[in-house]
């Protein structure tokens, strides 16, 4: 072989484990928005299952069945699931649970788009 030939050899592996190297450490900061991301998403949820409650019973007084309170249960144990698994989680099962909070806050939405129509004067 000759040397010129050999310095590229070398070269190309340099690059290779430059780029290894930087992908590796993407991946934990990755992870770290991914988390990040999933948390504001719960504390987003969070709040407007509050703001929910506070709707319904308004609406309906505090007597009636309490709908929020089975989406409030799933949101812990999502928080406590990420708490317990989070770390070794992939970022797939990290952005399914994502989803998974995404669609319930647009549920919570569709129903405080009801009740703010119920509670709207009818012209």
């Amino acid at each position: 072989m000759t040397l010129p030939v050999l310095i590229w050899i070398v070269v190309a592996a340099g690059v290779v484990i430059v780029v290894a190297a930087l992908l590796r450490q993407r991946s934990p900061r990755r992870r770290a928005r991914a988390v990040r991301e999933l948390l504001d998403a719960a504390d987003a949820l969070e709040s407007r299952l509050r703001m929910a409650r506070a709707e319904i019973e308004a609406v309906a007084g505090e007597q009636g069945p309490d709908p929020v309170g089975e989406a409030m249960r799933e949101m812990l144990r999502q928080r406590l699931w990420l708490r317990d698994h989070g770390r070794e989680a992939s970022l797939e099962q990290l952005a399914e649970v994502r989803v998974s909070i995404d669609a319930a806050r647009t549920r919570i939405d569709t129903q405080l788009a009801r009740i703010a129509r119920a509670r709207a004067p009818q012209s």
